[in-house]
C-alpha cells in the first residue's frame, strides 16, 4: 500500500512542477523573454500545454475574469495541494499506524 501511495503522490507532485514551469513560461513568452521559434521552447512549451489546458478550462469557465489576470491555475495548485493533504490522511494515517 506505501508503494501506492507514493506512486500517486510522486504523479501529484510531477503535475504540481509541470503547472509551476507552465506558468513561469507563459509569462517569459509573454514578456518576450524566450523566443517560441526555438524549438525546445516550443516542444517544452507545447507538452506543458496539452497537459496542463485540458485542467485548467474547466476552472476558467467557473472562475469569473479579472481582466488579465488568471486565477485558474492558482485554483488548480490549491486543488493539487488539497488532494496531496487528502492522500496523506487517507493512507499516511494508515501507513504510520501499520509501521
Amino acid at each position: 500500500m506505501l508503494s501506492l501511495y507514493k506512486l500517486i503522490d510522486a504523479i501529484v507532485n510531477l503535475y504540481w512542477w509541470c503547472l509551476i514551469v507552465y506558468v513561469v513560461l507563459s509569462w517569459l513568452i509573454s514578456f518576450n523573454v524566450v523566443n517560441t521559434y526555438n524549438k525546445f521552447v516550443n516542444a517544452v512549451s507545447g507538452f506543458l500545454y496539452r497537459v496542463i489546458e485540458p485542467v485548467l478550462k474547466p476552472i476558467r469557465r467557473v472562475v469569473p475574469s479579472l481582466g488579465g489576470i488568471d486565477l485558474a491555475p492558482l485554483i488548480l495548485l490549491l486543488l493539487i495541494f488539497f488532494v496531496r493533504n487528502l492522500l496523506w490522511e487517507y493512507w499516511g494515517s494508515q501507513i504510520a499506524r501499520s509501521g
